[in-house]
């Protein structure tokens, strides 16, 4: 059954293509995989779920797809963020094929990636969504869109050859492709290891591969932002818990120090380019690229000691407050953009006061992605911070800070960073006087807030609940 998730927004993206109603296919291709995904979740650990067949002729190679507890976690992300993409942007007239197949395109790639229990697949499926990614940034597409696209495509393509020979090197002395015939190599950790980072951490905007993300998601279309940066950018972190720490611990290890340098490169230095930005397409492109140095503290956790129980937990459930976050932040901007005319922050103003509900959900959105208690994003920073000084002594009970609690201690200054560049954009955008671009501005439509309410929803129950995603990374 897990074979529908995929096959369902494939087939509705053909149905458009040749002229089925484009938003009602997609909208019904995105209900039928949020059904089929919770009854997937409330049932993770049968073995139903663990199905596959041989399709190339290379019989260590199969397309077998299956269920782990963060794969689960990664599904709910997915179909919710997809459900959300459906419903948002404002697709041009005319470009109703090509916009909503893409975002079906982009779905069932980023739902294949994570359920794919073979890493010839998982590889494979997360290339065939990058293709609708690009297509739509160059295609419909805003400002310098070319350019983005073109930008966005290189890098990834070159961190994808780099992953690809980091898998060639490990899978080489595995028994198979499968995860489960995932171990330690015998050779090669180091080597193994580097390739890995630099390839996951290029499609994941790790520092200093990381300037492609923000002018890619500033000029991307709605569902494209939303997917990218809340679901598809998730691949790389996802592969280096699944596929780096198995096959490489060792190198992961070594490489230790460089991890902690480059994700601070994220936290501190992205977070400060953050600050000057003045357009909310961008500083929200920014502000993603620095929250992914927290994901990778988490790793840099587990890397520097596999028994850390609390790293792999923290690691999962930050990419989930995450992705649904900044997929709210994206959705609002681009109907800030429709209402106003404009994203530059000076040229906005007091859009509180002709659009309540949207100042609210922005504001909802905006306090989350820094952290406020009570939302989903402060549990998955919590228990990173956590995760960081769980060995912060040696065996004599003595206080042995390493390069994970000192880097730690300094990432915490991003939290003081992101609060501000937030709270100051919130506070210029909707706050204040009414200017010329917002004074005849309306506020969110019914249609707009149903993919809001939903995403503010799960950032709220997430929150509060934090369990409900930490059941399954037990």
């Amino acid at each position: 059954m897990l074979f529908l998730l995929i096959l369902a927004p494939l087939l509705a993206a053909v149905a458009i293509f040749f002229g089925a109603p484009a938003r009602k296919t997609a909208l019904g291709a995105a209900l039928f995989n949020v059904v089929l995904a919770g009854y997937a979740a409330s049932t993770w650990n049968c073995s139903c779920w663990n199905t596959g067949f041989q399709v190339l002729e290379n019989p260590n190679i199969h397309l077998s797809l299956g269920l782990t507890g963060i794969s689960t976690v990664m599904l709910i992300l997915s179909v919710i963020v997809t459900l959300a993409a459906v419903y948002s942007g404002k697709c041009p007239d005319g470009r109703e094929k090509l916009w909503f197949s893409s975002t079906l395109l982009i779905a069932a790639g980023a739902i294949g990636a994570f359920l794919s229990t073979d890493v010839f697949f998982f590889y494979a499926f997360h290339e065939l969504a990058l293709i609708p990614t690009f297509l739509m940034i160059g295609m419909l597409g805003r400002g310098n869109r070319k350019e983005a696209a073109w930008k966005i495509t290189i890098y990834l393509a070159l961190g994808s050859i780099v992953l690809l020979a980091g898998l060639i090197l490990a899978m080489n002395q595995m028994e198979g492709w499968a995860f489960s015939d995932l171990k330690a190599a015998e050779k090669y950790q180091n080597e193994i290891a580097l390739l890995l980072i630099i390839g996951f951490g290029t499609l994941v905007s790790l520092f200093p591969f990381h300037s492609w993300a923000a002018p890619a998601y500033a000029s991307a279309p709605a569902p494209v932002a939303m997917l990218h940066a809340g679901v598809l950018k998730k691949f790389g972190l996802y592969g280096l818990l699944v596929v780096g720490m198995k096959v490489a611990p060792d190198g992961m290890a070594h490489w230790l120090p460089w991890i902690c340098v480059l994700l601070l490169g994220n936290i501190i230095w992205v977070g400060l380019v953050t600050l000057n930005q003045k357009r909310l397409d961008l500083m929200l492109g920014n502000s993603s690229v620095m929250h992914m140095g927290y994901i990778f503290l988490a790793i840099a956790a587990l890397a520097a000691n596999v028994d850390n129980q609390i790293a792999e937990p923290a690691a999962v459930l930050l990419m989930f407050a995450h992705g649904i976050s900044i997929a709210l932040l994206f959705s609002l901007t681009s109907i800030v953009e429709r209402k106003t005319g404009t994203l530059e922050i000076a040229q906005l103003g007091g859009l509180a006061k002709t659009a309540p509900a949207l100042a609210f959900l922005f504001g909802l959105a905006g306090m989350a992605s820094i952290g406020l208690p009570g939302l989903a994003n402060f549990a998955g920073e919590v228990m990173v911070f956590f995760a960081g000084f769980y060995d912060w002594k040696d065996a004599q009970g003595q206080i042995a800070l390493g390069w994970v609690q000192w880097t730690t201690i300094i990432a915490l200054w991003g939290v003081v960073i992101s609060a501000v560049y937030m709270l100051r954009a919130f506070r210029s955008s909707f706050q204040g006087p009414l200017v010329k671009s917002t004074e005849n501005a309306t506020d969110i439509s019914i249609c707009g807030k149903i993919p809001a309410y939903l995403l503010a929803a799960t950032l709220l129950v997430v929150g509060i609940y934090p369990q409900i995603i930490l059941q399954f990374l037990k």
